[in-house]
């Protein structure tokens, strides 16, 4: 396997080192809102966001003056994005169903889906306001069925942003704060005097939003570590040039100082075309200073001999986001196993799946594709079993297994829970810690 680098980011121990830095600062400040509340969630706002209120819940009135603000046409395409994510939850939430079968006479078992009763949504929007995360957070909780629906974003420019309210508003939130950050995911999942506490937590953020919800897992359920955006593009020279390759990195550097972005391709004079092409528009683009260096830091360049070496390399990374522009994207749809979501295709792009096609932008990163997909539908469904045995012969002939497998392990208490039934219903004396007989066992 030949594999070059032509371009490298940050070393992984200077990534941990920024990690453990924001480890420590997430630490504190959780362990100030559990021990101050209301007192601590303000003055965060007040450092971190340069925001005061007395109540950072809006009210009713407040959230129609500010949807009053939002043009028509701004409104026709928030409202066009909207039906888009929520149709396309709308037909995931479909494809589950409850169940109820009969294993053996007499032996039902079944689950049921059953949505989570509360949920915070967590919007960005401090640097850039993302009015697309409402509706993949709140609109999907509605879709999904959960009776309370909580939702936070940072100010922008020192107010609330209209766009951004007005999508969590459409998208049938019942509560929303108008708070960012640390301070906004710790106040919904600890609770303040006055906020309760939710049972699960979703939506993107920043490093300190995603440490804090990896901190608070275990209190409160998260969909997923949605940190700072990745983006990976792998290209050949068949589907792709220079051009489409470098504005689809830097379309996604732009999100922050410490976006990955990863050209992965089998031409070397496609990725040097590429890096020369990202300098080109490094010059032009008005976010140059955030997507340079996000490129500077976390950019990279590989270069592979063989679409097997390609996809391995494409595993190992596990990128967020993968842009795949060849002449065998189908082949990767049916290969690849650990990422994000797929773009397939030179006229499918992530910004599309960002905002406006209705798949879901809240997605793993740091490799946690490797064992979860992204926010759906789903993931604000608890899905429960039951059992339930009708009749008196069901009851002796499980019993009687029951009592033998729980004996083989030490459990005597829990073969008496199966012996009573073997007595009960069918009339067998066993002897209280004994073993049922095999004859029970027997059809």
């Amino acid at each position: 396997m030949t594999i070059r680098h032509l371009k490298t980011g940050k070393p992984e121990a200077d990534r941990a080192a920024d990690d453990a830095k924001t480890r420590n600062i997430v630490e504190a400040a959780l362990k100030d809102i559990e021990a101050r509340g209301d007192a601590a969630v303000r003055e965060m706002s007040n450092k971190f966001d340069g925001f005061d209120r007395d109540n950072y819940r809006l009210s009713e009135d407040e959230i129609q003056a500010l949807i009053a603000k939002v043009s028509d046409r701004e409104m026709a395409d928030i409202r066009f994005a909207h039906d888009q994510v929520r149709k396309f939850a709308q037909a995931q939430r479909d494809s589950m169903h409850d169940i109820e079968v009969e294993t053996l006479p007499g032996v039902i078992l079944g689950h049921k889906n059953i949505p989570v009763q509360s949920v915070g949504c967590y919007v960005p929007g401090g640097k850039f306001p993302m009015v697309a995360s409402a509706h993949m957070s709140v609109a999907t909780a509605a879709v999904a069925g959960v009776p309370r629906i909580i939702a936070c974003t940072p100010p922008f420019k020192g107010e609330p942003n209209p766009a951004v309210i007005a999508a969590m508003h459409m998208g049938g939130a019942h509560e929303i704060y108008v708070m960012g950050g640390i301070q906004a995911v710790g106040a919904m999942a600890i609770g303040t005097e006055t906020i309760d506490p939710v049972h699960l937590l979703v939506g993107p953020g920043n490093a300190f939003v995603a440490e804090a919800k990896r901190q608070l897992f275990g209190r409160v359920g998260i969909d997923l570590f949605a940190g700072p955006t990745e983006t990976m593009v792998i290209a050949d020279e068949t589907a792709a040039d220079a051009e489409l390759c470098a504005t689809d990195l830097l379309g996604q550097a732009e999100h922050g100082y410490n976006s990955p972005a990863v050209l992965l391709t089998n031409s070397d004079k496609l990725a040097r075309d590429t890096l020369a092409e990202v300098d080109r528009l490094l010059a032009i683009l008005p976010t140059a200073e955030t997507a340079g260096k996000s490129w500077e830091d976390y950019g990279e360049v590989i270069v592979c001999d063989t679409y097997e070496e390609m996809l391995a390399v494409a595993d190992e990374i596990a990128s967020e986001h993968v842009q795949v522009m060849t002449d065998r994207d189908d082949w990767f749809l049916e290969n690849m196993t650990c990422y994000g979501a797929l773009f397939l295709g030179p006229r499918t792009n992530v910004a599309n799946g960002d905002k406006v096609i209705g798949t879901n932008h809240t997605l793993p990163t740091k490799k946690a594709g490797r064992y979860t997909g992204g926010l759906w539908v789903g993931k604000y469904l608890k899905t429960h079993s039951y059992q339930k045995v009708t009749t008196d012969e069901a009851a002796a002939l499980i019993g009687a297994y029951g009592s033998r497998l729980c004996l083989l392990e030490g459990f005597v208490g829990h073969a008496e829970q199966c012996n009573v039934r073997v007595r009960r219903y069918g009339g067998i004396n066993v002897p209280y810690g004994g073993a049922a007989p095999d004859r029970q066992a027997k059809e």
